[in-house]
């Protein structure tokens, strides 16, 4: 009797890892995207953690490209997190409901409702209200719905007080709601039966279906989220998280001389002097800050180096790239990893792919292959 009683208590998580992170290259040319560092953490590792404060114990991760890397960088990690990691290897591209039906018997053990979110999102994840509201409604589905400034550019979620959804309305041109999709759900195990082992798309194919027979309901975001599968909102969304550290955490943040606003450095980062670093950096473990820098809205990732007086606003400098001394860096500039940029140069949005040298100035936005 004891062993079906734990059986029933697993509680579970599906995350939508996916496809080739093509909008996050250079980055992703490197790594998978789910490991790239999203404030000095792979960012897959911040929707683990937040899972298993909500007492998740197996996180499934769908996959259809670079397991094997993921499971070397992550296991270690997820040893230290006492959660048992399950890779679910998908031999064609399934979409976003798809792999939900190839998981199917590991998600049907127990009458335990599971998590599924998308990977590229940010905020602070409310798993455990989530779980609350979902049981309390004791409907099929729960949907986290956030607001938007331009729902225009979005697909709406239409809903009642109570929560529960009328329909869905793909960029509507007046407006009916701000509300959106915000790609983190919870769902009873019974949902798997409206899900057929093909391509098949939650959002567009199985949510209308659930909204029609009154078992979906939306449950709102408070506090900050971003999607941050694209170099413009990862650091838009890392300024967010950095805001929500502060009001947290604040003893995480760094303040030593020649700080200004919200900044993350590892400890291991060696910071030159006469700095100005602020607001919303992040500075990786092992980087190098040569005197008289100036960075603001950045990341700089694991043993970069940025040598004497160069400025840098708004760029990601990816690993073990070197930006020279008098360098100039805006305009959302990502370089890839080992890139090596000359001194005295000017980057305005420039996507540098890895291993390369610069020795040019980039006035104009472009990829430099």
């Amino acid at each position: 009797m004891q062993r079906k009683r734990k059986k029933l208590g697993t509680m579970r998580a599906v995350i939508l890892v996916g496809g080739y992170g093509t909008r996050l290259r250079p980055l992703t040319l490197s790594r998978p995207k789910p490991l790239v560092e999203f404030a000095n953490k792979p960012m897959l590792l911040h929707q683990i953690e937040a899972l298993v404060a909500t007492n998740v114990t197996e996180v499934i991760l769908a996959v259809s490209y670079r397991a094997e890397e993921m499971e070397r960088d992550l296991s270690e990690e997820v040893k230290k997190l006492g959660v048992h990691l399950i890779f679910s290897h998908e031999p064609e591209p399934l979409g976003t409901a798809g792999p939900l039906a190839l998981v199917h018997d590991l998600l049907c053990t127990g009458d335990e409702p599971f998590f599924v979110l998308n990977s590229d999102i940010i905020c602070d994840f409310p798993f455990m209200q989530l779980l609350e509201f979902h049981k309390n409604h004791g409907r099929e589905g729960t949907i986290i719905v956030t607001k938007v400034e331009e729902p225009s550019k979005y697909g709406v979620v239409v809903y009642e007080d109570d929560g529960k959804i009328e329909s869905f309305v793909e960029k509507p041109q007046e407006f009916i709601s701000n509300k959106i999709n915000a790609g983190m759900y919870i769902f009873n195990p019974s949902v798997l039966k409206r899900i057929e082992l093909k391509p098949t798309s939650i959002e567009k194919e199985i949510f209308p279906h659930m909204a029609r027979d009154g078992e979906l309901y939306a449950m709102e975001l408070t506090g900050f989220w971003m999607d941050v599968g694209q170099p413009k909102d990862f650091l838009k969304g890392m300024s967010m998280y950095l805001t929500s550290l502060r009001q947290k955490s604040p003893e995480k943040l760094y303040s030593g001389p020649g700080v200004v606003g919200n900044v993350l450095i590892d400890e291991t980062a060696k910071i030159g002097k006469d700095c100005r670093i602020g607001p919303n950096v992040t500075i990786g473990p092992g980087v190098i800050l040569s005197d008289g820098c100036c960075i603001k809205r950045s990341t700089i990732l694991k043993a970069a180096v940025i040598k004497e007086h160069a400025w840098l606003d708004g760029c990601i400098v990816g690993w073990r790239s070197v930006v020279g001394r008098w360098v100039r860096m805006e305009g959302t500039t990502v370089l890839g990893e080992d890139v090596i940029v000359k001194d005295e140069l000017y980057i305005n949005g420039g996507q540098v792919l890895p291993h390369k040298n610069i020795s040019s100035s980039v006035p104009e936005p472009q990829i430099i292959m």
